[in-house]
């Protein structure tokens, strides 16, 4: 399992649009990535969820990674925060 923690930097937080494709960069991995924050988790494949998380500007959130490539998914899902959170 990979684990890495990222500090959200966009003014609006994980809203429609950033979590929409963040989804997608996950589903395009065999890994399941979990998505924590202050105590509760999502499975990053489902869009609802992530929403619900109501990740804000300045959150720190932790992206856990299991699976067969985990080392692609988490390099991808560190690249999409880095551009566009």
């Amino acid at each position: 399992m990979k684990e890495f923690q990222y500090t959200i930097k966009d003014a609006c937080g994980i809203h429609a649009r950033p979590a929409g494709l963040l989804v997608k960069v996950v589903k395009g991995h065999a890994s399941t990535a979990t998505l924590e924050k202050d105590g509760k988790s999502c499975d990053m494949r489902k869009l609802m969820a992530l929403m619900g998380m109501g990740v804000k500007q300045g959150d720190t959130v932790t992206i856990k990674v299991e699976g067969d490539d985990e080392d692609a998914t988490v390099a991808d899902i560190e690249k999409f925060m880095t551009e566009n959170l």
